[in-house]
């Protein structure tokens, strides 16, 4: 592979659109196609590589993304660290849409997904106890206190199937266990990261609370055009701290 990048980003077209000079390759892995093709750009002395979570038509469904694709993608490209921006939803009231969260921990809840590369004849037990890399979720935080975004320190995400949203009872659920953030994509590609040993960050930017939560019988249940909305009035926040981060790392 020739082309090479020290950065790895997942997120949408969005994030790399308004830069210059962007190079699309395409790639093919053991694993197969990645979501879609890799932008790769310069951020000061940081090469950058993007890629769009669900292809950049938003094409793919959270239960059918080439999970394994995308992060062998990366480590064929040379990525030292991946930051991993996602649109999520609150489970508690304390974390207010407009509010970013950086997980240190995750829940799975989701079902048949192909979630290791290690298959057979080579089987390794990895462990996830601390799935996010601290130093880079102390930079996230870092940066975004820098920014004046608001943000919490730290926060459990419970990953569920999709495309459905919850019902109001499971998320009552998530909310009463005292997890904070649901979103439907950060299992497996964490752990995949984890397993390919490339440090990995998620920044969670909070769209909507949940259909559950406690006391809030006010809540409308979530759709995606509302998700996208809240998403698209604070993608400046995201790609600010996105850049801050890669001119410190």
């Amino acid at each position: 592979m020739d082309k090479k990048a020290d950065i790895g980003v997942f997120g949408g077209s969005g994030f790399y659109s308004f830069l210059d000079d962007v190079e699309e390759i395409e790639m093919d892995t053991p694993y197969g196609k990645p979501s879609d093709k890799i932008a790769l750009a310069t951020i000061g002395n940081k090469k950058v590589a993007f890629l769009p979570r669900h292809g950049k038509k938003h094409h793919l469904p959270p239960h059918l993304l080439p999970y394994r694709a995308n992060i062998y993608a990366m480590k064929m490209l040379g990525v030292k660290k991946i930051i991993a921006p996602n649109a999520c939803g609150s489970l508690q009231p304390h974390v207010k849409p407009g509010d970013f969260v950086i997980c240190d921990q995750f829940v799975d809840r989701t079902s048949g997904r192909k979630d290791t590369f290690f298959d057979g004849p080579e089987v390794q037990h990895i462990s996830p106890a601390d799935p996010y890399n601290e130093e880079l979720r102390q930079l996230a935080v870092a940066s975004a206190k820098e920014l004046g975004i608001p943000v919490h320190e730290k926060g459990t995400v419970v990953v569920i199937q999709g495309p459905r949203f919850s019902t109001r009872a499971e998320s009552r659920w998530f909310s009463k266990m005292g997890w904070e953030v649901i979103n439907m994509t950060q299992y497996p590609e964490s752990y995949l990261a984890l397993e390919m040993e490339i440090p990995y960050v998620n920044i969670s930017l909070i769209t909507d609370y949940d259909a559950g939560l406690e006391g809030r019988d006010d809540i409308k249940p979530v759709t995606h055009e509302a998700v996208l909305e809240v998403f698209n009035q604070n993608v400046h926040h995201v790609k600010k701290l996105i850049y801050t981060m890669i001119e410190k790392i």
